[in-house]
């Protein structure tokens, strides 16, 4: 029995580890700035790899939107550029910088340019991805605007489709909790 338990609890422990943390990664903001995750503890984070030339680049406002309404001591945004869809995204840092500010207002968190998939993925997106690492689920990055949900801990809960709005229920009674 003692035998039995401290096999289950080694394996507890070594997936744990395994999995690590969203607060465990640090990424260049959009004006060269590093971000520690780790400062982000006990916040929830909406985490979306954005593209200003998309269909659903009109998100920026639901995005903003929310981030007026939740975002502070409990809430942060925090926007990746990608331009792995389609060519959606080519601007500069620079470009995209003033493109969200110029166009949606946006104050929430963005980062520098990012891969979200493929061969050149960042480590980030890595660990959103893959149910190895991040211990929830596989979540391949279908379209611009898909949003991850990071909890207080810094444990992913789940993946919500680019379809869906930033201020749609299934997002917002989150925040709720």
């Amino acid at each position: 029995m003692k035998t039995s338990l401290l096999l289950l609890f080694t394996l507890i422990t070594t997936a744990t580890m395994a999995q690590g943390n969203f607060h465990q990664f640090k990424a260049t903001t959009i004006d060269g700035k590093e971000l520690d995750f780790a400062t982000l503890k006990g916040k929830k984070v909406l985490v979306v790899n954005t593209a200003s030339k998309c269909g659903l680049t009109p998100q920026y406002e639901g995005l903003q939107e929310l981030y007026k309404k939740y975002g502070g001591e409990k809430f942060e945004i925090i926007g990746f550029p990608a331009n792995n869809f389609m060519g959606q995204e080519p601007g500069s840092n620079a470009e995209v910088a003033e493109f969200c500010q110029k166009n949606y207002g946006v104050s929430f968190t963005m980062m520098e340019k990012i891969s979200v998939k493929g061969k050149d993925i960042h480590p980030i997106y890595q660990w959103l991805t893959e149910k190895a690492k991040n211990g929830v689920a596989d979540n391949k990055v279908s379209w611009n605007f898909q949003k991850f949900l990071v909890d207080e801990q810094g444990n992913l809960v789940k993946s919500v489709s680019p379809q869906t709005s930033p201020t749609d229920d299934e997002i917002v009674s989150w925040l709720g909790k």
